[in-house]
């Protein structure tokens, strides 16, 4: 665009030289020369305007990139600057070959069959799935109360600290352990009926003893809402109320 900015203002130069010597009469070849040159810069001018406008149409462009690139760029931020706390993950069996088994499966699993799973999926233990931010939205807000999404799924995170304490002691030899812990193992068995059978479960002793987790009204509104999700559900009986995964 420069060089052809500058080839013109060379040829207006050269007309307006020609043109101030038009005072003097000129031969009839030098006044064709100069309707010659005219022209020329007449189609010169002309593309000169074509280039003009595939520049501009180019800024356009450029400038229409430029908004997409910037909203693409709010928008990474956005998802950056709100991440949740708490991602929903499905957890294999510790051996990696074993899809996770089913709730409704882990309920119909006979006797046999589960000592057959045992030896294969040695060391898994199942965890309640996060809640995920469309599901604390279809909470009532009566049954939500001032618990806030974090705050639930620092309870879904604490259960499931519970249950896996609870499950890596049952899954350990009575031998190895300390007396506390064989006591803990001994109670565990005793709170067992054929309900649970296959089940994970934890009572309010299991969240007290390892998590720091209060068990007063607020945790039985939290129970509450983990139950309209389906993450668990109450088995009563023996004086004892047992918090079942689903």
């Amino acid at each position: 665009m420069e060089d052809i900015s500058h080839h013109i203002h060379d040829k207006i130069a050269s007309l307006k030289c020609i043109l101030d010597l038009s005072v003097v009469e000129l031969p009839k070849n030098k006044i064709k020369r100069l309707g010659q040159e005219m022209f020329a810069l007449e189609r010169l001018l002309e593309e000169f305007e074509k280039c003009v406008d595939q520049q501009e149409e180019q800024l356009k462009h450029m400038k229409d990139l430029e908004k997409l690139f910037q909203k693409d760029q709010k928008d990474v931020q956005h998802m950056k600057d709100n991440i949740p706390a708490h991602m929903p993950r499905k957890k294999a069996p510790a051996n990696g070959n074993e899809p996770a088994v089913n709730q409704k499966e882990a309920a119909d699993v006979q006797p046999a069959q589960q000592e057959h799973g045992k030896k294969s999926s040695k060391g898994y233990i199942r965890e309640m799935a996060v809640i995920i931010m469309s599901e604390f939205e279809s909470i009532p807000q009566y049954m939500k109360g001032r618990v806030s999404y974090d705050q639930l799924n620092a309870a879904v995170h604490n259960i499931n600290t519970a249950v896996t304490a609870k499950y890596k002691i049952l899954q350990q030899s009575v031998k190895i352990l300390n007396s506390h812990s064989r006591k803990l193992h001994q109670r565990f068995k005793e709170q067992e009926t054929k309900e649970t059978k296959g089940q994970y479960f934890v009572v309010d002793d299991d969240i007290r003893e390892f998590t720091q987790m209060k068990v007063d009204k607020r945790f039985q509104g939290i129970l509450n809402m983990l139950r309209h999700c389906q993450r668990l559900r109450e088995l009563r009986g023996g004086g004892l109320t047992r918090y079942m995964l689903l």
